[in-house]
């Protein structure tokens, strides 16, 4: 089920105080891990590059 961003703007109007706290601490983990895994994407990317493989090649 897919929620349009103007239902969950509405819903969230609706939340008790102590529960959207903690939608916004659970919104802002999930944004820090997906930057996080970005980073670390691009950090190990030249591993996916086969010139750089250097144990690949026979003795």
């Amino acid at each position: 089920m897919s929620l349009a961003l103007e239902e969950i703007k509405k819903a969230i109007t609706k939340l008790p105080k102590d529960e959207l706290i903690n939608l916004d601490k659970e919104i802002h983990k999930y944004i820090e891990t997906l930057m996080m895994m970005g980073g670390a994407e691009t950090a190990f990317s030249e591993w996916m590059d086969p010139e750089e493989d250097i144990y690949s090649e026979s003795v």
